[in-house]
């Protein structure tokens, strides 16, 4: 059940440059195509469907089937894929890291928003189909982000010795993650069908992006879901014409460049600085960046090297040797997919802001981008423990000093608040300044010292009251901090924490139905979920 709704600027987890985007400020929106709302999806539906090329679905199709050969496909799932062949089909985009059995609990949030993203697009265009897409990050070398899970406060990590692109590394060493996941869950079948997910994704697939792909097809395949692992030689063809003007003229850097820089004239924060080659190089166990030099192009870190003649044959007789970047990711994507819309955190957002002009130097469409769904899940007891204790879901958010100042200010019994004395010391002060404007400047100074001085004085004197009532509320103080530190692990966002599993493990599949049926993707603001037994 929805229990209430948080405007995101009101949280403080969110940057400037996503809350200016959210209201559309005026800094902002050279950085973006079409705002998300539904009205704007027409003309986004055009424009992606003149500029998509018809051979293209025919690739991306037959990738596909054979990337789900060995995966048992759902009726609806099946169905989309077939529809991706049609010029009236298009897909709704999100994407996320091979984190271990999902990662934190926004892996969730992203799919749910982009399955019900499709639903509320095809009610109002019925005459177009729309596939919901989770893109697997299967390039990535980011071991360290990935290896790990919480699971009640308990982290359970994944060690071993990597390299090169995780989609391809052996789930070896994953049944002793298992063993002790298995001693944690307890009984019940909602921790029967934990055991056997996890078991079955990582114990009976030899790699990363196989296991990663029968985990989300297990949640997420009766929803139509396709799940795209962009590592396919075939799709990295279609990709090869954007990969050569990359190498050859360096358009990414300087368009991202110039973005990156606007951006920090208005006190944005820049996500991520452009490299002059934004690619990789793909082997067995090795991906490392391609540097321009003197005799052409080098594999970093490596004795590999390549004229430009040699570097664009190995390109044509080996695309899948050519891996972007986190800024030419999106590019990639939106070539091979019949995109309309992109949708992750805040920090992704934050780099496709700096993407547009890029797109359009390289004659892509670009996509609408929407900011997932973000959710609090509160449990009946802690609900209750919150009610009791009078206390609001947005003031949860505030960090604990904060937290616990307001709240202390609130419930004592006597005022700790001392800005009516501030104003009648103000006041006093004003009659002793029109006295010394009579005066000499000498004595002018000694009277703003003074004013200065009794001022801090009352600030302390307002911090020594507040501690003392934090003494004394000292259970208070305890009781609400404990309910906070449970909604908010160690000062965070629970999405960012804690995993699927943990409410799985109570819930069932009702943790997933509860979230499809309360969670509108164009609600922009942060859900607050009260779970029902």
């Amino acid at each position: 059940m929805l229990a209430d709704c948080i405007p995101f600027k009101d949280t403080g987890y969110f940057s400037n440059l996503i809350l200016d985007y959210l209201e559309q400020n005026e800094n902002v929106n050279p950085l973006y195509n079409r705002y998300p709302s539904i009205e704007n999806f027409k003309d986004q539906i055009v424009e992606k469907q003149s500029g998509y090329r018809p051979e293209t679905r025919k690739v991306l199709v037959s990738s596909l089937k054979k990337q789900y050969k060995e995966t048992v496909l759902s009726v609806d799932t099946r169905k989309n894929i077939d529809l991706l062949e049609k010029a009236s089909t298009f897909t709704i985009t999100t994407g996320h890291q091979l984190n271990l059995f999902t990662g934190p609990l926004y892996f969730l949030y992203k799919i749910i928003s982009a399955v019900n993203l499709t639903k509320k697009l095809k009610e109002a265009y019925p005459s177009y189909d729309f596939v919901p897409v989770y893109w697997m990050a299967t390039e990535d070398h980011d071991f360290d982000e990935i290896n790990f899970f919480n699971f009640k406060g308990k982290k359970f990590q994944w060690n071993k010795e990597v390299s090169g692109a995780v989609g391809e590394l052996s789930t070896e060493g994953l049944q002793d993650v298992f063993e002790l996941l298995n001693l944690e869950l307890g009984v019940g079948k909602d921790a029967d069908k934990l055991r056997d997910l996890f078991k079955r994704a990582y114990l009976e697939h030899a790699n990363l992006t196989d296991a990663t792909r029968y985990l989300a097809n297990e949640l997420f395949g009766a929803c139509g879901l396709v799940i795209v692992d962009g590592n396919d030689k075939n799709l990295k063809r279609l990709f090869i014409p954007y990969v050569e003007k990359e190498l050859k003229f360096q358009c990414s850097y300087e368009e991202v460049g110039k973005t990156a820089a606007e951006l920090a004239s208005k006190d944005y924060k820049v996500q991520v600085n452009p490299r002059e080659i934004n690619l990789f190089y793909l082997k067995e166990g090795l991906r490392e960046r391609i540097v321009k030099t003197a005799e052409g192009f080098a594999v970093n870190d490596t004795e590999i090297g390549f004229s430009e003649d040699g570097i664009l044959a190995e390109l044509q007789a080996y695309p899948e040797r050519f891996s972007p970047n986190v800024l030419l990711r999106p590019l990639y994507q939106e070539v091979i997919l019949p995109n309309l819309c992109y949708i992750g955190g805040g920090g992704e957002l934050a780099y496709w802001l700096q993407l547009k002009t890029f797109f359009k130097r390289v004659d892509v469409v670009f996509p609408v981008l929407l900011l997932r769904n973000s959710v609090l899940l509160v449990e009946k007891k802690q609900a209750e423990k919150l009610e009791r204790l009078h206390i609001s879901y947005k003031s949860l958010f505030l960090k604990r000093h904060n937290f616990i100042n307001r709240r202390v200010r609130e419930i004592s019994n006597i005022d700790i608040n001392f800005d009516s004395q501030r104003e009648q010391l103000t006041t006093q002060f004003k009659e002793m300044y029109r006295l010394a404007e009579l005066t000499d400047k000498t004595f002018l100074n000694a009277v703003k010292a003074q004013e200065v001085k009794q001022l801090k004085g009352l600030d302390m004197l307002e911090q020594r009251l507040l501690k003392a009532q934090k003494r004394k509320l000292s259970d208070e103080v305890e009781r609400m901090t404990a309910i906070q530190e449970m909604l908010f692990p160690n000062g965070s966002l629970q999405e960012r924490t804690k995993n699927f599993s943990e409410f799985y493990n109570e819930y069932g599949s009702g943790l997933l139905d509860g979230l499809f049926a309360n969670l509108d993707p164009l609600h922009l603001e942060f859900a607050i979920l009260l779970m029902e037994e």
